[in-house]
């Protein structure tokens, strides 16, 4: 291979042809092997050549079943690919097919409906933007489709806050930086140092509703969240959406509360994005009580950094249904997707392939595939590496491996990975997103992951490289020891 880049069906058709190649040098190699035979002059007295041929003979053998098998496993990597992408594409037409009677909405505005970001905006007109030195939320970030849904939930007041985003260097937001990450400067190729970019959140319009979702069966983080609410209320007028078990704890503790909203069932949860502008996240033992009011204040009413977290997308496709089109939606993975053996006493036994290439087999106790963000968190106990979140990759990790060479990988953003439990496997998996919604993978059973381009984004503290190697000293206690006494021995 040459290694150019080409469409799709020019890749299958390579490693095809490649797999063809291998097969033909096999057989050459074999029929070699068999006309050097009748040239070696084999007595019956002579044992050592008697066991020569009969090595021959198994080499080519075995050349020929390697062969074979490689292109096998080619041609299958090839056609799954081929499934994947004819997914994607049925998916995207059947959305925009259901959204075309929407006359208000380019399409533009239509792809990105799909998105579900935490932070987006009401649909405004294009020309209204100003376009100078950042990206405005009404470019990238789209709220509903105009004149639909007008029988929403009455409880709600007003449009989402509009925002828009910068790019900031070390953390101040001069607007002098290209916005390019890749630059072509006479004639040679340069990168634009989006490492030192910090992106900045500014809001155009101030945020009206704010979402708190809270870590059960904690004391110090409800007091907390009782705090934080009265206070957002009593200061900024900001309406409050509570998680239903929050909601009945803080009215049963105190009536001053019936202002705060819930949903009843799974449908109205699924259309808060398009109603709350900012979500606030109390976990730990809540001991940050005397910062909150200085930190809400600077996100609601200053520009702010954020760090965009990346998700990965994963598809289970059975072995039944492996040659029909897939019509559920993708699970999206803010941390990892862990494949293991579950309640089996046999080792997991799975095949992996990068894109059309295949990768390894895991036999093991499972597999963790990891966002850079999850990197912390069970794809370090199990010996990887901690990667900072705005890094774009996906992690590849064993869980316990039966092998002394099986390390960990980083693998760009762009590659597709399946995993797949083989058809000879002794066992099944269980695959489980972000630690729930397991599902059991049989022989013949595939996970598809990819990143989503819808990533979460989060406020920074400080910026993204100062939050990172804060919580990873704080939390982790990263390289703490002893420092090394001054009364050692001369030099």
């Amino acid at each position: 291979m040459d290694g150019r880049r080409v469409d799709s069906d020019g890749r299958i058709n390579l490693s095809v042809a490649t797999s063809d190649q291998s097969f033909d040098d096999s057989m050459e190699s074999e029929r070699a092997a068999y006309a050097f035979l009748p040239q070696t002059p084999i007595r019956s007295t002579d044992a050592h050549l008697v066991e020569f041929s009969e090595a021959m003979r198994a080499v080519a053998k075995t050349l020929r079943q390697v062969a074979e098998g490689k292109a096998a496993a080619q041609a299958e990597a090839a056609e799954w690919k081929r499934k994947y992408e004819l997914e994607k594409a049925t998916k995207a037409h059947k959305h925009l097919s259901v959204t075309k009677g929407c006359s208000n909405c380019d399409k533009g505005k239509l792809e990105d409906l799909a998105s579900r970001l935490t932070l987006e905006t009401t649909s405004v007109d294009l020309a209204s933007c100003c376009g100078n030195h950042g990206i405005c939320s009404h470019q990238i970030l789209q709220d509903e489709c105009p004149e639909t849904n007008k029988n929403s939930d009455d409880k709600i007041v007003g449009r989402k806050a509009q925002f828009k985003l910068s790019w900031g260097y070390n953390g101040d937001s001069n607007g002098q930086h290209k916005h390019d990450f890749v630059s072509f400067e006479k004639g040679d190729i340069t990168t634009a140092e989006r490492s030192n970019k910090q992106i900045l959140l500014k809001w155009e319009s101030p945020p009206q509703t704010v979402l708190f979702v809270t870590k059960p069966n904690s004391n110090s983080v409800h007091a907390l969240c009782a705090e934080m609410v009265r206070w957002l209320k009593e200061n900024n007028n900001i309406n409050i959406f509570v998680e239903p078990r929050v909601s009945k704890e803080l009215v049963t503790e105190d009536s001053y509360f019936n202002f705060i909203q819930t949903w009843d069932n799974d449908e109205e949860m699924k259309t808060l994005h398009t109603k709350i502008d900012l979500v606030v996240t109390l976990g730990g033992d809540g001991t940050v009580l005397w910062l909150y009011r200085e930190c809400l204040d600077h996100v609601l009413k200053r520009p702010f950094g954020i760090t965009l977290r990346s998700r990965l997308q994963c598809h289970v496709i059975c072995d039944s249904a492996k040659n029909e089109v897939e019509t559920e939606e993708p699970i999206l993975v803010l941390n990892e997707v862990t494949i293991d053996r579950g309640m089996s006493s046999y080792l997991t036994y799975l095949e992996c392939y990068c894109d059309s290439s295949f990768v390894t087999r895991v036999q093991g106790d499972g597999l963790i595939i990891s966002t850079t963000s999850g990197s912390t968190a069970y794809s370090l106990a199990a010996g990887g590496s901690m990667v900072h979140p705005q890094v774009p990759g996906i992690l590849f990790t064993p869980i316990c491996p039966h092998s002394l060479s099986f390390r960990p990988l980083i693998l760009p953003e762009y590659v597709t990975l399946r995993v797949q439990v083989p058809i000879n496997s002794r066992g099944q998996a269980w695959a489980s997103f972000d630690g729930k919604g397991r599902k059991q993978l049989g022989p013949g059973d595939a996970l598809l992951c990819s990143i989503s381009p819808w990533p979460v984004p989060t406020a920074c503290l400080v910026d993204s490289t100062t939050d990172f190697l804060r919580s990873i000293h704080e939390g982790l206690h990263w390289n703490l020891r002893k420092s090394q006494s001054f009364d050692g021995p001369a030099a």
